[in-house]
């Protein structure tokens, strides 16, 4: 049974959703792995003779925790496309007003998650950049890169992986707020579905009362 046009257009916006997800969390898994497991957002540098080094982290659960929040949400729409592409196939596709409702929670909850992970993405990166600007050994954040730190081997591509998972959070930010008016839409629709006018009903006597001029009875 081919599912209704809102709804694939609402499983395209869990595919890309699906896509930032995971483009945000391996790219700040990647990052944490680069500072020996050490969680770099919101971290002080430090100089250590002409390298930089990471003097104070931030408690390793707080990189868990957008990491972890952007791969569940990622989870959830591969799942979700998974269990849509089944149900078109093979039962029935349709989805009632409880499973919206149901939805509409999961997506409201989701912005929330994906608002969180960006402001700590974006204002975790900008505190680091600060402080290793602050020691007036590089200009900006992406010629830090070019340093050397220590340990060695340590922040390889830093900035740029903690840029990749900040715009994929904004962008996936967007996704699922169009997700959620997409399935508002959807909801609505469900509530008060379309009905064509029948002969009996009140507002065909008006139309046809309009159009023709008021039916009175033969005496």
């Amino acid at each position: 049974m081919a599912l209704p046009w809102p709804q694939r257009v609402e499983l395209a916006l869990f595919v890309a959703c699906f896509l930032c997800g995971a483009v945000a969390a391996a790219a700040l898994t990647r990052t944490q792995g680069s500072f020996s497991g050490r969680c770099p957002l919101y971290g002080v540098a430090a100089l250590n003779g002409s390298s930089l080094a990471l003097s104070r982290p931030s408690a390793p659960s707080l990189c868990y925790f957008v990491a972890g929040a952007s791969g569940l949400l990622a989870l959830y729409c591969l799942l979700l496309l998974l269990f849509w592409v089944y149900s078109s196939c093979i039962e029935d596709s349709h989805r009632g007003p409880t499973g919206l409702r149901i939805a509409l929670a999961i997506s409201a909850i989701a912005i929330f998650l994906v608002l969180v992970t960006a402001c700590i993405l974006r204002f975790g990166t900008r505190s680091l950049c600060n402080s290793i600007i602050s020691l007036n050994i590089t200009s900006s954040c992406p010629e830090a890169q070019k340093i050397s730190w220590t340990p060695p081997g340590t922040a390889v591509q830093f900035y740029s992986n903690l840029h990749n998972a900040e715009i994929s959070s904004w962008v996936n930010l967007v996704l699922w707020c169009v997700v959620l008016v997409v399935q508002v839409m959807q909801w609505k629709l469900e509530v008060t579905p379309y009905r064509p006018l029948e002969k009996g009903d009140p507002e065909w006597s008006s139309e046809t009362d309009a159009l023709f001029g008021p039916h009175h009875p033969h005496s």
